[in-house]
């Protein structure tokens, strides 16, 4: 049972008998009068329970398994959920409906006044705009039955559950156009070629002075009478593997978002970028245990739309990565020689303990890049010297740049090229490092 607000309105008309008649008795006969209109208010108040709630499923939502109704929309774009309300009885019901949502799903308009006949149905239509990625549920639908004096309201809650996806926003597409004009120049309609480099066959000329010897057809020059040398270009279908680190380093919040998310953003940047290019692209994304994985041979509904669907739902789990599990996954992945792109954070103690063991182990069959996302405050803190406070907070800054900057060098004699930048600047960066290694004929 719910009061509603001319409750108030009536105890306070209980002042005009009060006033004639002034005795505790009148102020106890009144309350008495009250609570017994309240009560038979109530009790004709159509039940709330009669009434049948569903979901009804949009153009980009589905109906999965369990019957909850799952819709995707990409993270700061607006979209809707529909209730299906029906009263299946006799007597029209008066009321309220609340849709309730979890804060970050940015339920707009979730109270609905309800005026349903009997044996009829509405349809009320809530608007979500989500905040934060990740898989957003309903909480409860509310509904309150107003009596025909209404003062009070028989109340009742259903349960009709309901996922909102919010896919990664991927805000790195602005770069995608003009890395894929720099592709085309090194790649496409200009048949670049490059010599001596590569592992696919192109064709064969004659041979001039500082061409690799190596590169000598000896049978096409037994046939021509005069030195031939064979020309290569690099694989179109070359492995590109994505490890995504989920574990504590990338839930480090960098400006409004996790680690996780940036780091999101540029392997998207990278994944659009490589396919255009004729490669496959692999996802690998976990901590302890996978969280989640894309294969070339297992996508069927396209790739960038694979890896969002897979990238919403992972969130960062505090524990250690588990790289040995990682390593073993990518190695299992593919036999050939594949750039490994580990998106994990610059960590001293976290790369010296986890992943340099098992370093080798990649190094020695894929080209080996480590992206990590950098914080800006940490450059800020450097240059502050204002006041004493600020001195320390300086002193330590520097001190982690030191330590991450000898840990990037170790990595490098390993043969890891490292790359940290900012949120911002990462997903571009990585892209040209992606996009120099194809003009030198390395991938």
């Amino acid at each position: 049972m719910a009061l509603r607000w001319p409750v108030v309105l009536l105890v306070l008309l209980g002042l005009v008998p009060v006033a004639i008649w002034p005795s505790g008795g009148t102020v106890w006969w009144w309350l008495l009068l009250c609570a017994a209109l309240v009560a038979v208010d109530v009790l004709l108040a159509p039940s709330p329970r009669q009434l049948r709630l569903s979901r009804q499923a949009g153009e980009s939502a589905h109906r999965q398994d369990d019957g909850t109704v799952l819709t995707q929309v990409r993270t700061g774009e607006p979209t809707s959920t529909t209730l299906l309300v029906r009263n299946p009885g006799r007597r029209t019901l008066t009321g309220e409906l609340r849709d309730a949502w979890v804060p970050s799903a940015g339920a707009g308009r979730a109270r609905h006044t309800l005026r349903l006949p009997g044996g009829e149905r509405r349809r009320l239509t809530t608007t979500l705009l989500p905040t934060r990625r990740g898989d957003r549920h309903t909480d409860r639908v509310t509904v309150r039955s107003h009596g025909p004096l209404q003062l009070a309201a028989r109340q009742v809650t259903h349960r009709v559950p309901a996922v909102v996806r919010a896919l990664p926003p991927f805000r790195s597409r602005q770069h995608l156009p003009s890395r894929l004009a720099r592709l085309r120049q090194l790649d496409g309609r200009s048949a670049v070629r490059t010599r001596g480099q590569g592992t696919e066959f192109d064709s064969l000329r004659d041979y001039v002075e500082g061409d690799d010897v190596r590169s000598i057809d000896w049978r096409a020059t037994a046939r021509r009478q005069h030195v031939v040398v064979r020309t290569w270009q690099p694989e179109r279908d070359r492995r590109v593997v994505l490890v995504l680190d989920s574990s504590r380093t990338s839930a480090a919040r960098v400006g409004d978002e996790p680690r996780l998310d940036a780091a999101m953003d540029a392997a998207l940047l990278l994944a659009a970028l490589a396919s255009r290019a004729g490669d496959k692209v692999d996802l690998i994304a976990g901590d302890r245990r996978l969280r989640g994985q894309v294969r070339p041979e297992t996508n069927r509904t396209g790739l960038l739309n694979s890896l969002v669907t897979v990238m919403a739902p992972i969130q960062p789990v505090l524990v250690e990565a588990d790289w040995q599990l990682l390593a073993g996954t990518v190695n299992g992945t593919t036999r050939r020689k594949a750039l490994v792109v580990l998106f994990t954070a610059l960590d001293p103690a976290a790369i010296e303990q986890g992943l340099l063991p098992v370093l080798p182990a990649l190094t020695a069959h894929h080209q080996v890049v480590l992206a990590s996302v950098a914080d800006p405050v940490l450059a800020e803190m450097t240059q502050d010297l204002s006041d004493l406070e600020s001195v320390y907070g300086a002193a330590a800054a520097e001190r982690t740049r030191s330590l991450r900057d000898r840990t990037a060098q170790a990595l490098g004699r390993l043969g890891v090229h490292v790359i940290e930048a900012s949120p911002e600047e990462l997903p571009p960066r990585l892209a040209d490092h992606y996009l120099a290694l194809k003009a030198r004929g390395l991938l």
